[in-house]
């Protein structure tokens, strides 16, 4: 299905989800756009900074190469699913990802409509490409695969286990490159 323009999609689920707030008058309160093709694993996004799409600072954008050849229903619950993060940051004025006012919003939704269903985590083909990381707890041994090396991360279990849950540098992962531990 070809893409089509958001503006006319986004009015009518902001009218009929979110009584309207998303817009002051006639005009969005974010930018919105398709992306330039370099959004390739994530359907779509919200994200806000003073940098972000002059002069908002906020915008969604939605993946033309991973909902391009997908129907319509996924565009609409991609869309949906990032005007909820719209929604909780600038109406309710909170940072949470995907917590409780979140799901709460999503299963109003969900309930009030059959077109298409709005969920946490997608479940679009997404191209799977090979880890370039392994990291490796240095209390348990335990190795995941990553596709980028991530900063002060550590091993969840263990500081749950050690630590009372709480991030220990103890338990911080320790990074390899994939292909030499095969």
């Amino acid at each position: 299905m070809p893409l089509e323009p958001l503006l006319p999609l986004f009015h009518r689920l902001n009218r009929e989800h979110f009584e309207g707030a998303l817009c002051q008058g006639h005009q969005p309160l974010l930018a919105l756009r398709w992306s330039d093709g370099r959004l390739r694993r994530t359907a779509g996004l919200y994200r806000r900074g003073p940098a972000v799409a002059p002069p908002f600072g906020r915008e969604i954008v939605l993946s033309r190469p991973l909902l391009d050849p997908l129907p319509r229903e996924a565009t609409e619950s991609t869309l949906c699913h990032e005007m909820i993060h719209a929604w909780v940051d600038l109406v309710l004025k909170r940072e949470e990802g995907h917590g409780p006012c979140f799901r709460h919003r999503m299963e109003t939704i969900n309930a009030a409509q059959t077109r298409f269903e709005v969920s946490v985590r997608h479940c679009f083909p997404v191209p799977q490409s090979s880890p370039r990381w392994i990291a490796i707890c240095p209390q348990c041994g335990h190795q995941t695969p990553y596709r980028r090396r991530m900063r002060q991360a550590a091993c969840r279990l263990c500081c749950d286990r050690l630590h009372g849950g709480r991030w220990n540098a103890s338990c911080l992962l320790r990074y390899e490159p994939a292909a030499e531990l095969s």
